[in-house]
């Protein structure tokens, strides 16, 4: 028996009614049936193609599972390379906190040098005090030294000025020897007869030549008050030569001086060398954390790739079934233990965080104590000008004093002078006119005398005094010739001290932004670590939701393909059913006539979902065929009487209560089809 199948589609009218409309109320077989037949065909052969699909969806799945293995494999090694990394960090870490205990040790030698170099340059400042005192004392005796040398030249005009007087006398005595010669040759008789008076006269001349001893024992007194001025110059020489013995002394002090900078300078030498070292040694670590940064690169471009490829393997697993199931629970096991690892990372992150931070506060406290200290040493300074200062003004008032002592003393001994020439002067006057030849034997004495005696004494005196002021001049020079290399080689060596100083400040700053350019950059790398792991985390969060839509996709599509498969075997059950009917009751009846009723078992609930699943367009051809079937299902429905012979008793799918409604759709039905007639 060949089933029909319809050519034409139905009009839109008619696929526009519900499924109430087209459906016998007796038999609850729609009139479209034949149309619903050709929409479960489609199905049917819809439903092979998908079940072809689906039977290679074994080996896709097998592909799928590799796959994901092999993902599972390279998330395993992701995760072994994050822990090495994060051991890689926890090591340079140690690293930085090494070099940070380094760089407070160089921090404290710094300091130690400070402290050495502030006690040196007190030390200095002590050797500079002493040498100004030295100075001040030189000067002194260099101011001294002109007022002697002036009094002895006044001595010296004073003694030529004597001279000039005796040669005066010297001549006018000469004189009156000439005269008295010519007046004794008139007298030698004269005399003759006096001598008896003139030996009286000798015995009270006697007493005057006495008198006059006594007198030159008071010159000799002040011969001596002149060798005890002479004994005051050779005080004045003991003392340049406790000067000398005080300048040998200095000498000395600064020799241990220059020894003490070189053992600052050795040990500033031996530093720079350690400095030279730690500079490698950060260079090599430098080069290492190159190396490290080179191998993150690598791991993200493999990553960045890995991901890549995840994400088109996810891609492809949105058709998996329910065996993916346990993989995915074996998987978010993996995921909580990969979790628990982040939050171990995140801990310990959180933890360098905040050793960072309490080294970065040590370091401002660090700062803090250094501005004190700078402060204090201000302040110390400040105060010790101050006390030069007064030191100075006190120097000052002191030499003031000095001078007018001098000035004082100066006038003293010129009244003195004065007054003793004076009383001099008298005495010899009265002695003149007293004892005129006497005094010339006297004077010729005393000539004889001064001119041999007195002017080598004074020669001796002066010749000497010239050399040993040309002596202390010469040393005098010598020693500020050296006092001024010493301070000129001194200030050299301040400044070689200043800029060696400077230089390791320098280098010190240098390592400190390099160190902290390090931690920074360990920060950001951190940071850009923790964000990527937040980001894959997402992206597992997205992959499981994506396996769970595919997971109930895959539920609804294996529950429809089972629903389609029961239907359709009902279908065919039902088929196979009217067949066999039909079969009997040309057995029993011969040529029945077949109405479609009896096709109509256990079908509705399949053909009213696939009439409004699939609708065509209206076409203006083959609308006969159509209508003669729908006349045909119309006068099965009227004639049901008279086939209630043949036939078996079909019990009615609707209620009672829609019969009315079935009616009215079968009267529109009947309606539409006159008018296609009509129009025919």
């Amino acid at each position: 028996m060949d089933r029909h199948i319809p050519v034409y589609p139905l009009p839109e009218e008619i696929r526009k009614m519900s499924r109430d409309e087209t459906m016998c109320k007796y038999c609850g077989v729609s009139y479209l049936i034949l149309h619903e037949f050709k929409l479960l065909d489609e199905k049917v052969k819809a439903m092979e193609k998908k079940m072809k699909f689906f039977e290679g969806s074994v080996e896709r799945e097998k592909i799928l599972q590799e796959k994901l293995q092999c993902l599972s494999q390279d998330f395993e090694q992701c995760t072994a390379a994050n822990e090495s990394k994060t051991e890689r960090i926890k090591e340079l870490v140690t690293e930085l906190e090494n070099k940070e205990t380094a760089i407070e040790n160089l921090n404290k030698q710094l300091r130690s040098f400070h402290k050495e170099k502030e006690d040196i340059w007190r030390q200095s400042q002590l050797v500079q005090k002493t040498l100004q005192r030295h100075k001040f004392i030189l000067k002194i005796a260099f101011n001294i030294i002109p007022f002697i040398r002036e009094e002895l030249k006044k001595f010296k005009e004073e003694t030529s000025v004597f001279f000039k007087e005796w040669i005066s006398l010297k001549g006018e005595i000469i004189l009156q020897l000439n005269t008295i010669n010519k007046i004794g040759l008139a007298e030698v008789y004269s005399l003759n007869q006096t001598l008896g008076e003139c030996q009286r006269k000798n015995l009270i001349l006697q007493k005057e030549m006495e008198h006059l001893r006594l007198k030159s024992d008071a010159a000799a007194l002040e011969a001596k008050q002149l060798q005890a001025s002479l004994s005051r110059e050779n005080e004045l020489q003991n003392k340049c030569n406790e000067l000398q013995k005080k300048m040998q002394d200095l000498t000395d002090e600064i020799q241990a001086t220059e020894l003490k900078f070189q053992k600052a300078a050795d040990e500033i030498t031996y530093f720079k060398e350690l400095v030279i070292k730690k500079s490698k040694e950060c260079e090599d670590h430098q080069m290492g954390f190159q190396k490290l940064l080179s191998e993150i690169g690598i791991a993200k471009s493999r990553f960045t790739h890995m991901v890549t490829e995840k994400e088109q393997s996810l891609l492809a697993c949105q058709q998996m079934y329910q065996r993916l199931q346990e993989e995915t629970i074996e998987k978010e096991k993996r995921e909580d233990n990969f979790k628990k690892r982040i939050k171990i990372v995140e801990s310990e992150l959180e933890t360098i965080n905040k050793l960072l931070k309490q080294r970065e506060e040590e370091i401002a406290m660090l700062k803090q104590d250094r501005e004190s200290v700078q402060v204090s040493h201000q302040k110390i300074t400040e105060r010790l000008q101050e006390t030069l200062r007064q030191k100075v003004l006190n120097e000052k008032n002191w030499q003031e004093k000095v001078e007018t002592d001098k000035v004082k003393e100066h006038t003293s001994h010129k009244d003195e002078i004065v007054r003793l020439k004076e009383e001099a002067r008298m005495e010899l006057d009265i002695e003149k006119q007293k004892h005129q030849e006497l005094i010339a034997k006297y004077q010729k004495d005393q000539d004889e005398l001064l001119h041999t005696k007195i002017p080598l004494l004074i020669c001796n005196a002066t010749n000497k005094l010239k050399v040993e002021m040309e002596t202390l001049e010469k040393k005098l020079r010598e020693a500020e010739r050296k006092v001024n290399e010493k301070d000129h080689k001194r200030e050299k060596e301040w400044q070689i001290l200043r800029r060696q100083i400077t230089e390791l400040e320098f280098q010190l700053k240098e390592e400190q932004s390099i160190h902290n350019s390090v931690t920074e950059d360990m920060k950001e790398e951190i940071k850009k670590k923790t964000h990527e792991l937040e980001k894959l985390s997402e992206e597992q969060k997205q992959l499981i939701q994506t396996m769970n839509q595919v997971q109930e996709e895959n539920a609804l599509l294996q529950d429809t393909v089972r629903r389609e498969c029961e239907e359709r075997y009902e279908l065919t059950e039902a088929l196979v059913q009217a067949k066999e009917q039909v079969m009997e009751r040309k057995k029993l009846g011969g040529n029945f006539p077949l109405t479609q009723c009896s096709l109509g078992q256990g079908s509705s609930a399949s053909s009213s979902t696939l009439i409004n699943s699939q609708r065509r367009p209206k076409a203006s051809k083959g609308i006969t065929s159509e209508i003669s079937r729908t006349t045909k299902a119309v006068v099965c429905g009227r004639n049901q009487n008279s086939f209630s012979v043949s036939l078996p008793a079909i019990r009615t799918l609707q209620s009672p209560q829609r019969r009315t409604s079935l009616d009215e759709s079968r009267r529109r039905i009947s309606a539409v089809i006159k008018r296609q007639m009509s129009q025919l």
